[in-house]
């Protein structure tokens, strides 16, 4: 085992995880083989140019067909005018338009904006707007958030795509039954706008000329919630999200020690893209291994999701709690093949016991956690993967990560003390965009990223999260943040006042619950819900109201959250 480091006269171990850590593993990460994402896509599509990078409803694209098609979207963006560092946003589920055009726009030099395709238009605006994006790629289904909040924006270009667009002939169908049976596709009109084969088309008599991208260069903005309901934007750069591509390389060869590793590994990805644990994991770290990346447009049809363990031998499967449970309460299920299994991650909220005990039952895999934020591009530690036992906690910090847990003041705190989780390494972002305050506020004099996330270190290593700092609600591993909750309810003219806790949920994790005073009495519940659809993403609204006379205060009228949550 790897020997651990102690202060002098035998005080706690700085970096107890050490003698916890994976003999195959090494502590410190070893130099970047890549300047830049668009190196590592370029060197391994001329690396494995036969082998399938994605699939998407039957249809495959190997990694020379991925290399020509990012060049073409990348010579048409930079025909545009656009200069280097500028923001481009992608809004879209798991397609295969997705990795082009998000690859694309990195070989063209510009930054890549993650957008949920869900968003409404209020919080579309606010991103467009935050991050100055000059462009949009977006599926037909999301194209009429888009037009109603363009003007408002300094996106000039607009690329629309279908759901059938790069799917061949069998795409004439899908965009029939999209369009008019399903009707999925509300009308839109937004003149000038092209096609994403008119981009491919147009793209393909321009040249590429090279970007010149270096490390610190950003290559995503990827937006994550904050403590003021405001979305801010962690900034990425090519360095961070290389670095946490290689600790999570390094930390997966553990899996395979005295094991046969297959030729190529298949990721089913089902979580989004435009989701950085999924970006990351699946699409960054699949492109390094020549991994081959099964895309699914929507998760939440369980039975086609079934379907698809069915159709590929499955190797690697990242998914969240709620996800892995959905699966287990299908019947068909249990029915599947998973002697390809190598490994099941869970991130993006807590893996429960009883849900990983009964997945490694089924399965035979068992779920290896890890844990980090937007702002730590995103894995910052995580269980070992040459080890089914199921620790509870979050694991150990990955190779150059150091961890932290300190008190309000910055001290640091013995093993076994509950403070704030602190994170450094090479994969914490470069700051928020735009927001010097804010980063102050996050980043420790020492370069340490307070996570606001609440645990202790056991003597082992191992970290464990008891509380959250914060008064953050996660859905289905999403971040939601109880002032932008409060703000859009107090756009209602029929109400006074509101207070949003995340209370437990078998299904979520949490569920958003709003505590209403009313200003109007002949106010209802499907009043609130309304409004709130029409402002909030689904997992955002509140899934449970409660009306109150009044809400409890401070002696300086701040609403107490904490007697709410009772």
């Amino acid at each position: 085992m790897n020997s651990i480091s102690v202060h002098p006269g035998g005080a706690k171990p700085e970096k107890p995880w050490l003698a916890t850590y994976p003999d195959s593993v090494p502590a410190q990460l070893p130099p970047l083989e890549y300047e830049s994402l668009a190196e590592l896509l370029e060197k391994s599509c001329a690396r494995y140019a036969n082998r399938t990078a994605f699939s998407s409803m039957g249809r495959t694209l190997t990694y020379g067909e991925l290399e020509h098609q990012t060049r073409k979207i990348a010579a048409w963006l930079q025909a545009l005018g656009l200069e280097k560092g500028d923001r481009v946003a992608v809004m879209m589920p798991n397609v295969l338009q997705n990795p082009v055009a998000v690859y694309g726009i990195l070989r063209a030099g510009f930054v890549a904006v993650n957008v949920n395709p869900l968003y409404t238009p209020r919080e579309l605006e606010h991103q467009l707007r935050d991050s100055g994006a000059k462009a949009i790629f977006v599926l037909e289904n999301f194209a009429r958030t888009v037009e109603q909040v363009l003007v408002k924006t300094d996106v000039r270009h607009v690329v629309v795509t279908s759901l059938g667009e790069m799917l061949g002939a069998k795409g004439l169908i899908v965009n029939l039954l999209v369009r008019k049976v399903k009707k999925l596709v509300p009308s839109w009109s937004i003149p000038q706008h092209k096609t994403f084969k008119q981009v491919l088309g147009e793209g393909a008599s321009k040249a590429l000329k090279p970007a010149g991208l270096k490390g610190d260069d950003i290559a995503f903005l990827q937006y994550t919630g904050g403590t003021t309901g405001i979305a801010k934007g962690a900034v990425l750069t090519h360095k961070n999200l290389l670095s946490n591509k290689l600790q999570l390389e390094l930390w997966l060869q553990s899996a395979f020690d005295g094991k046969p590793r297959p030729e190529v590994l298949n990721f089913l990805c089902a979580l989004p893209l435009y989701h950085i644990f999924a970006l990351t994991v699946n699409s960054l770290m699949g492109m390094s291994l020549g991994a081959h990346n099964i895309l699914v447009a929507n998760p939440r049809d369980i039975p086609a999701l079934v379907k698809e363990f069915g159709k590929v031998k499955v190797h690697i499967f990242p998914g969240l709690n709620t996800l892995f449970n959905a699966l287990m309460n299908n019947a068909d299920f249990a029915k599947v093949d998973f002697s390809s299994m190598v490994m099941s991650l869970g991130g993006g909220m807590a893996v429960q016991r009883p849900v990983a005990e009964r997945w490694l039952k089924i399965t035979g895999s068992h779920i290896t956690e890890g844990y980090g934020l937007s702002e730590t591009s995103p894995v910052a530690t995580a269980n070992r993967f040459d080890s089914a036992e199921f620790t509870g906690s979050i694991g150990l910090p990955i190779p150059s990560t150091e961890l932290d847990i300190r008190d309000e003041d910055g001290n640091s705190l013995p093993l076994g003390d509950i403070g704030e989780i602190c994170i450094r390494g090479p994969q914490v972002m470069a700051g928020y965009w735009n927001k010097p305050e804010e980063t102050a506020r996050v980043m420790t004099p020492d370069g340490y990223f307070r996570t606001g996330d609440m645990g202790f270190v056991d003597a082992r290593g191992y970290t464990k999260i008891v509380d959250r700092k914060k008064d953050m609600i996660l859905v289905s591993g999403f971040n939601v943040y109880p002032n932008e909750i409060e703000e859009v309810a107090a756009m209602h003219p029929g109400i006074l006042e509101a207070a949003a806790v995340g209370i437990a949920d078998g299904h979520s994790g949490e569920a958003v619950k709003l505590f209403v005073v009313r200003k109007d009495p002949a106010l209802t519940e499907a009043d609130v819900k309304a409004h709130c659809a029409a402002n909030l993403t689904n997992y955002k609204r509140p899934r449970f109201v409660e009306f109150r006379t009044e809400l409890p205060k401070t002696p300086v009228g701040k609403i107490l959250r904490k007697d709410l949550r009772g």
